[in-house]
This record gives structure tokens, sequence and C-alpha cells, in this order.
């Protein structure tokens, strides 16, 4: 049995993830199906989730697991690169004793329960490209 993830909404569309769904796996699947150019999400949920912390020297993500948190608050950008889709999320999870912590989010999944996406659809597709001044993919308004 199939259940639905997402429905439109006049605000974009509204999408509901349960236990075990990839965040960014559901979110490029999205956007490939419904042909999104691009959008900005926000979100919430119970998730398993790893943020990381980018290290300028290096070049790379430091990342750090967090289990069985709420994710209290997810934003983020559904863009391109090449023929690909691109997200880029932040996020702040808490604990069961309310101790909050963030960051870039490198991947996550739904825990027990649910996440809930709201999907804003912009009109332009835009691109991430490299910016080699430091580093890292940024989104292009051209």
């Amino acid at each position: 049995l199939s259940v639905k993830r997402y429905t439109k909404v006049d605000a974009g569309y509204l999408m509901v993830l349960r236990q075990n769904d990839d965040l960014f796996e559901e979110l490029q699947n999205f956007a490939r199906t419904e042909k999104i150019p691009s959008a900005n999400f926000t979100g919430m949920g119970f998730v398993d989730i790893t943020f990381g912390f980018f290290n300028f020297e290096t070049k790379k993500y430091e990342p750090k697991d967090f289990k069985s948190v709420e994710l209290v608050s997810m934003h983020g950008t559904i863009a391109w690169k090449n023929d690909s889709t691109s997200i880029h999320a932040h996020g702040v999870v808490a604990d069961k004793t309310f101790q909050a912590f963030g960051g870039h989010i490198l991947k996550g999944k739904v825990g027990t329960g649910s996440a809930e996406i709201l999907i804003t659809v912009h009109d332009k597709k835009f691109q991430r490209k490299k910016d080699e001044s430091i580093g890292a993919d940024v989104l292009s308004l051209d």
C-alpha cells in the first residue's frame, strides 16, 4: 500500500513524510516528478539527522549525528546543479532535555511519527554553482 507523500496547496505543496522516509530523497523525487524549477521549503517533525559544520580550511563538512530528536525547524532550497537536483538545508533539533542543536543538514530520516514540509515553488530555475573563492556551492541568481 503506497501512502501519498504530498499534495498541491495554495502556497505550493504540502509534503508529509513517514517513519524511515529519507528527507532529501523524497524532496529530490518530488522535484523531478513535478518538474520543479526551484523552491524554498520549511519543515518540522521527528528525525534521525546528521548535521555538518563546513571547515573552510579542508573544504569539507565535519559531521555529527543526532538520533531520535524533534526537528524544531528546517529551512532550505531546491535548486539544480547541472542536471541533478541540489538540496541545501539548515535546521534545528531538540532532544528530550530540550537542548537544541543546529546546522547544515547532510542527511536525515524521519523517526517515529512524521515530518511535515511546506514547499514554495518559484517560477525560475536556479542553479547551484561552485564559488572557488570559498570552495563551496552557492545558489546563483543569474
